[in-house]
């Protein structure tokens, strides 16, 4: 049986840096690759602290969403990178911000570096319905 698999691409999320999609949508589901805190309109990481920059990978990984028929609402797992987990708290809080009520589940870890020296990545799998 032939897989139904979408490539999804916004031009309202940073372009890819690299050979891959911004998402993929297999059936309902849609598995978002990792967003930096890249601005799509100047292709520029987002100076700026960790709240600052944690907002800005959430709006790129909602416009993905949408361009795949999908939303924040309809994240089911996210796992968010990190260079600084003592920056989580922070990071945490403006997470909370964009998944208010039945939060994902979610996994966060701490890495060495991220691509153009963000602080956080996130990446995520939705349901797209």
């Amino acid at each position: 049986m032939p897989l139904n698999r979408t490539v999804i691409h916004s031009d309202s999320a940073p372009k890819a840096i690299g050979p891959y999609s911004q998402a993929i949508r297999v059936g309902d589901l849609v598995f978002a690759a990792g967003q930096t805190p890249i601005d799509p309109a100047t292709g520029n990481l987002v100076e700026g602290d960790i709240e600052t920059q944690t907002r800005r990978v959430l709006l790129n990984i909602k416009v993905v969403l949408e361009a795949a028929g999908s939303g924040l609402d309809k994240v089911v797992k996210t796992t968010v990178f990190m260079t600084n987990l003592g920056d989580f708290a922070r990071m945490n809080a403006v997470y909370g911000e964009y998944f208010p009520a039945n939060p994902p589940a979610r996994s966060t870890v701490q890495v060495a570096a991220l691509p153009q020296a963000a602080q956080v990545e996130i990446e995520c799998v939705a349901v797209a319905q």
